[in-house]
């Protein structure tokens, strides 16, 4: 039988120096604020190309009514009606596309902007802590890269925010969708109104 000598292995503690890390959660503070204003550039390109679509559509309901008062006693009839309906129905349709494209990218972008912010917030929170915690003397050479004390706990994950945060979404679209149901509804109407009464 081979002779069994345990091996005994040296554990040596690697320390990453203090300005190394308080470096490291300042470059993610910095790529996290970044990312959260460029987000927001995005969410008001976004909301502008959206008022450009409002302002499009209500040019041309403008004009469709126009149309329809200044010819209901020449040109159409009642039995007409369904020319100006259909055009209605397809402007609100693609109209529609066209919001809910725009509405998803913002809403998407106000998402990754919430987890930016969630997690710049966290990482501002560790850098005090760890500014604290230097000053009171608690990590005298640095941190412990192998997980020892003090390391663990001044990593920083990506937040994201609670489910709860998606009812914001669903509320904003159905505002939205039932605006434009209100409006399809009131220009159905006045189109049949002005035609046929």
């Amino acid at each position: 039988m081979a002779d069994y000598e345990p091996h005994h292995h040296s554990h040596h503690q690697t320390l990453i120096p203090k300005e190394t890390a308080l470096q490291a959660i300042n470059t993610i503070i910095q790529l996290h604020f970044e990312k959260t204003l460029e987000k927001k550039r995005a969410i008001d390109l976004q909301k502008k190309k959206l008022h450009k679509h409002f302002l499009l559509f209500f040019i041309f309901l403008g004009l469709t009514f126009n149309a329809q008062s200044l010819s209901q006693s020449t040109r159409l009839q009642c039995r007409h009606c369904w020319i100006p309906i259909t055009l209605l129905s397809l402007a609100h349709l693609f109209f529609y596309v066209s919001v809910a494209q725009t509405l998803r990218c913002i809403n998407g972008f106000k998402y990754q902007r919430r987890c930016h912010k969630l997690t710049l917030g966290l990482a501002t929170e560790k850098l005090r802590e760890m500014k604290i915690r230097l000053s009171n003397g608690e990590f005298g050479d640095g941190f412990a890269e192998d997980g020892g004390a003090g390391c663990g706990e001044f990593e920083i994950h990506y937040q994201e925010p609670p489910e709860s945060y998606f009812g914001k979404f669903k509320r904003n679209w159905a505002l939205h969708f039932g605006f434009l149901i209100f409006i399809y509804g009131f220009m159905v109407s006045s189109s049949v109104a002005i035609l046929c009464f």
